[in-house]
């Protein structure tokens, strides 16, 4: 992987997380109103898991393979 491929990785990784932690604020924020959407609520909960499928992915991608 180059240093470019790297960076470029690390910055998606960065607004993955972002966008994870923003889910995370929302759908706390939708349990705490007096009638919360649930279909908004399941919608963002799918939507979180993809984004931390992604996030491993990438974070597999930059952690070079150490064999012991």
């Amino acid at each position: 992987m180059t240093h470019e491929n790297e960076r470029e990785l690390e910055a998606e990784l960065t607004r993955l997380q972002q966008e994870h932690r923003d889910l995370d604020a929302a759908i706390d924020a939708l349990h705490q109103s007096p009638a919360p959407d649930l279909l908004r609520l399941q919608r963002l909960k799918k939507r979180k898991l993809l984004l931390r499928d992604r996030i491993a992915f990438i974070e597999d991608q930059i952690t070079p393979d150490i064999i012991a």
